[in-house]
């Protein structure tokens, strides 16, 4: 993924391991606890009341079913959650996401390295489509703004029964070139810090062998409820074809990804749906809403389980290491100037810089 469209894809990878990675940890997997929907209020008010009074004049953030995102994302721990809820909190008032529009970040979305899809998939749910390799920017400002403003953008468009989101991988033109850690780190605090339980799927199109080999070496890292969120579809593979399929309305879908719709990415159509939704964003915040809050004003219960199967979006949030966090620079220079050989990873030879070799999890 990411940013820039996420600079994307390592980064859709890496997205999720910001803090295992750069730390060098491995955090136990957990088991999410079954608890009933009245332990699950108790929680939710006992986090509401360690926000103290701001709760109050943030509606949306401070919701029932906001507040149950964070709590599923920490495995019900209240102390943890709360962490979590309040530095989001401080970060949208400092960033103030809501506030970003189309003519902030035009340039980021020319070449539709990210956009939202103009169709939802089966269980209607919203599309974000990613295309690392049609990033076309350098500063990762930039990039990490057009990330928030399409996240913020796929919230506004959630169905009144949806919270969580698909995103929607595709790898054509994705090189070596396409990695960076510095980007990556930068993805990964916002999405898993302050986009807790949006992720509800994500497909990884046709990626190639040389991104196999990083996701192998980053599987140990992942939340294994993460993990499970990300599939691997080939055009080849008759039986990721039946993924598709079950998954989208193939005279929707795409044909970039299997799907009968012949239309690629329209930059003007889109950003004039841009320009639209931009309208209905300033009328929440001038009737006093935040942004964020607009699929929760719709969404009826958000402790019901979803007609789709539900999977929690637990990310780590460790900070990263000084000396690991110094060295993003060097490290990207050396990824940059090398490229693995597609024989080198089929037989298993994937020599990465020291930097980013992990050492196996304790």
């Amino acid at each position: 993924m990411l940013i820039s469209t996420i600079a994307m894809t390592s980064e859709a990878l890496n997205l999720y391991f910001h803090g295992e990675q750069m730390s060098f940890k491995k955090r136990e997997g957990t088991i999410e606890k079954a608890l009933t929907q009245e332990e699950q209020l108790l929680k939710i008010y006992e986090v509401r009341h360690m926000i103290g009074p701001i709760a109050d004049k943030l509606p949306a953030i401070c919701s029932e079913e906001s507040i149950a995102r964070y709590l599923r994302a920490r495995n019900w721990n209240t102390k943890k959650a709360g962490k979590m809820l309040k530095e989001t909190i401080k970060w949208r008032m400092e960033y103030k996401p809501e506030k970003i529009r189309w003519e902030n970040i035009a340039p980021e979305g020319e070449t539709g390295k990210i956009y939202r899809a103009n169709y939802f998939d089966k269980c209607g749910r919203t599309i974000l489509i990613m295309r690392p390799g049609f990033q076309n920017t350098s500063a990762v400002n930039g990039q990490i703004m057009y990330l928030v403003y399409c996240m913020e953008n796929a919230i506004l468009n959630l169905n009144s029964d949806q919270e969580q989101m698909v995103w929607l991988i595709d790898f054509q033109r994705w090189s070596s070139s396409s990695i960076s850690l510095k980007v990556t780190r930068e993805t990964a605090k916002v999405l898993q810090n302050h986009y807790p339980e949006r992720l509800g799927l994500g497909i990884l199109y046709n990626p190639p062998k040389i991104f196999e080999s990083f996701w192998t070496m980053v599987k140990p890292f992942l939340e294994p409820k993460t993990y499970k969120k990300m599939k691997f579809v080939y055009s080849d593979n008759p039986q990721s074809q039946k993924i598709m399929e079950d998954l989208f309305h193939m005279d929707k879908l795409e044909s970039a990804f299997g799907g009968k719709n012949s239309c690629g990415f329209d930059y003007q159509a889109f950003a004039q749906r841009m320009r639209e939704d931009d309208k209905k964003m300033s009328s929440f915040i001038d009737s006093g809403c935040s942004p964020s809050v607009i699929s929760e004003l719709q969404q009826s219960d958000a402790l019901a389980s979803d007609h789709c199967s539900e999977v929690s979006d637990e990310g780590g949030c460790s900070s990263c290491d000084e000396a690991a966090s110094s060295n993003l620079d060097v490290v990207d220079e050396k990824i940059q100037g090398q490229t693995l050989d597609s024989k080198d990873v089929a037989n298993g030879n994937t020599t990465l810089p020291k930097e980013m070799q992990m050492s196996e999890p304790a």
